[in-house]
């Protein structure tokens, strides 16, 4: 039995704790009451982050004193701090197209090497001055015949024409899902690239630094006036429109278009299900939206949407406009930012290109004439191709694999040294990984919900707050009679080891678990557990944090999986909440009277024994972490933001082995790091121990 397996504690009591769990159909758990509960506390987060949002902004001279770090800001959250080398672009011009007015070079470079970039660059036939350019940013429009990808770039080259037969230069790039040479924007979308969390991984981030080597490039040219440069796109294009003109000061003029909208829309209102990840950073510093348009001021910037846009709705776009204009306004700068809404849904209209084209023509050329000749297509997607056969070196397909470099962790030589790498490493699990628990712990608010004794069994249960909004149960379990445990074990338990846990204590306790739904009772697992309790000191405990249990959200998986990606969009994610869960558990233990100063043991089993081992690095006086089934990376789980830019898990096994004794139940191969520190250090031989998985599984 997996609950009863990991009470075993190291002491050799298998013959005391033998027996397994008859296997049960557990019922489907009722998660009204942790919809409900996520769907409040994805509110009240939600406005934290928007009244936090610019909030300590109230003059240009502040703007301008914090800028220059959300900057830098913006950058770590997409992946490009420090910045890529800007190294040779190789840039090639595959072939030519001609009609009577303009010229289409067939183009791709190497944003960097391996990570090809194609495209389309339109000018005018006849060129005899500097032009102002234009870089044109794609959609998810994929064209894709008999298995071969044309591009994105096909299904918006109009744009393209029109900017050229208008006396630009416009570069229209494929992005890196839907372009000649595939990758893939989806990884957190489909859940099965959950991993780009704990990387600190988004392809927003490809997308962000193809745009500024697509900036490089059109610098270079003899026809770009280099100082007049323009940036616009919709959709998935309305997004990379943000990134660049947020980041890069040569764009002058921008044009988003149905790109943006913010958090409520995103995370309360449930428009991250229609949206990959190329749309989002990497939310460490918890912005909201307008954080991002901000950015742009006070260069000239026209938010386009359409009024019935079902992934960007009228009242986020809205807001996002109003809130970014009070940064403009600190630079008298009003005129400079414009909203645009049209009549429609989420489809490249005529009415959203004109405005664009016109706002271009006023800021880049100073010319208001009226539009009088529309965007057309010319050219068929054969005709736009630039690869007759793909290259071999590309690296687009797994760029999610090497993009954001994994932290190195070289062997500690001395005491002083590790002493400096924990340290670092404890900061960046504060400041980068766990940046968005609560800043200060409110009132656990603890309260007995029920005490009760049956078969020489103490049975109880605590209700405490995690946090606001969260609101969880503590269960303790000892002998009838045990006034003061020798030690007490925390157990944090997921959907299966709660399903075990009921079915455990749901005989004699049905009563007190009523508002379960109960699997059948397994005498089988809790008359060891009895004869445990009756030889023995012990309480044992059991949290099951937000998303399990009484609180278990959806059981849908596509639920689950944008449920998961929601606490992404607020700079969190679940596993790291559930972190914080256990941490605050233990917190609730210590305030239960009996147990105020009685040892605290940690324990934790598959998914939840990396959850126990990073929570008992912020909890204090843990006296041993008995851990089973502990992954060896957090490529499998769990799931923490950015973890994997400063260390993996046998580096946080030697952090938890710094402070507390720690027994693994798996091979040792896997935890030669940690041996390793210990060795160096010559930590005393119990404080790391790696033994057998009980049950030898």
């Amino acid at each position: 039995m997996k609950l009863l397996r990991t009470w075993v504690l190291g002491l050799c009591l298998a013959a005391t704790l033998g027996g397994s769990l008859a296997p049960s159909i557990a019922a489907e758990p009722d998660t009204s009451r942790g919809d409900k509960q996520l769907a409040s506390y994805f509110r009240l987060e939600t406005d934290r982050l928007a009244d936090n949002s610019l909030a300590d902004v109230k003059t240009r001279e502040q703007w301008e004193a914090v800028r220059g770090e959300r900057h830098r800001q913006l950058l770590e959250m997409l992946g490009l701090d420090p910045l890529p080398e800007r190294s040779d672009l190789k840039a090639t011009v595959t072939g030519l197209l001609e009609t009577d007015e303009i010229v289409v070079e067939k183009i791709h470079y190497q944003s960097r090497p391996g990570l090809y970039v194609t495209g389309n660059l339109y000018r005018p036939k006849q060129v005899d001055k500097r032009l102002p350019a234009i870089l044109y940013v794609c959609g998810h429009g994929r064209v894709k015949i008999n298995g071969v990808s044309y591009g994105n770039k096909v299904t918006y080259h109009h744009h393209g024409a029109w900017f050229a037969r208008n006396g630009y230069v416009c570069l229209t790039i494929d992005t890196l899902q839907m372009g000649e040479v595939e990758g893939w924007h989806h990884g957190t979308f489909y859940g099965d690239r959950m991993w780009w969390m704990s990387r600190g991984y988004t392809p927003a981030g490809v997308e962000a630094w193809n745009c500024i080597r697509a900036l490089d490039y059109l610098q270079s040219r003899d026809d770009v006036d280099p100082e007049r440069l323009g940036v616009t796109g919709r959709s998935g294009g309305g997004a990379y429109s943000w990134w660049i003109a947020a980041l890069d000061e040569r764009i002058k003029c921008a044009v988003p278009v149905a790109g943006i909208t913010d958090l409520q829309n995103y995370v309360v209102d449930g428009c991250v299900e229609g949206h990959c990840d190329c749309m989002f950073m990497v939310n460490t510093y918890q912005w909201d939206y307008p954080m991002l348009a901000a950015m742009v001021a006070p260069r000239p910037l026209l938010i386009s949407n359409t009024d019935t846009d079902r992934i960007f709705p009228l009242d986020g776009v809205v807001r996002t406009f109003f809130e970014t204009r009070k940064i403009y306004s600190l630079y008298g700068a009003s005129k400079q930012l414009a909203l645009n809404i049209t009549a429609g849904p989420h489809l490249d209209t005529q009415e959203l290109r004109i405005h664009a084209f016109r706002w271009f023509n006023h800021h880049l050329r100073n010319d208001d004439a009226l539009i009088g000749d529309p965007a057309a297509k010319y050219f068929t997607p054969e005709q736009l191709k630039v690869f007759d056969t793909l290259p071999d070196d590309s690296l687009n397909d797994r760029i999610d694999e090497t993009f954001v470099p994994l932290a190195q962790a070289p062997l500690p030589q001395d005491v002083k040294a590790w002493e400096e790498q924990r340290d670092a490493w404890r900061t960046a699990l504060k400041e980068r990984v766990f940046r968005g628990w609560p800043q200060t712990a409110g009132p656990l608010g603890l309260q007995e919900a029920f005490s009760v004794v049956k078969e020489n069994v103490a049975f109880s249960g605590y209700d405490f707050t995690s946090q606001e909004g969260v609101n969880l149960r503590l269960y303790l379990a000892h002998r009838a009679d045990l006034k003061k445990p020798d030690l007490v074990v925390l157990n944090t338990l997921d959907e299966p080891q709660w399903q075990e846990f009921l079915a455990m204590y749901g005989g004699p306790f049905a009563q007190q678990l009523a508002g379960e739904t109960l699997p059948g009772a397994d005498a089988a697992a809790f008359n060891p557990t009895q004869k445990m309790f009756t030889a023995f000191p012990w309480a044992m405990a059991y949290v099951a944090p937000r998303g399990v249990g009484p609180t278990a959200f959806d059981v849908d998986p596509k639920k689950q999986t944008h449920i998961r990606r929601r606490f992404y969009l607020l700079g969190q994610t679940l596993d790291g909440m559930q972190t914080y869960d256990t941490v605050r558990a233990a917190a609730a233990l210590r305030e239960v009277p009996s147990l105020h100063d009685t040892p605290l043991w940690m324990q934790g089993e598959g998914p939840m024994a990396g959850v126990a081992l990073y929570a008992s690095l912020f909890t204090p006086d843990v006296k041993r972490l008995d851990l089973h089934q502990l992954a060896t990376s957090h490529q499998t789980g769990p799931c923490y933001l950015n973890v994997l830019r400063f260390l993996d898990i046998p580096q946080a096994v030697a952090l938890a082995a710094d402070q507390t004794q720690v027994v693994i139940y798996g091979d040792p191969a896997d935890w030669e790091f940690p041996a390793a520190v210990a060795a160096q250090l010559e930590w005393d031989k119990k404080r790391l121990q790696v033994r057998k998985p009980v049950g030898g599984k």
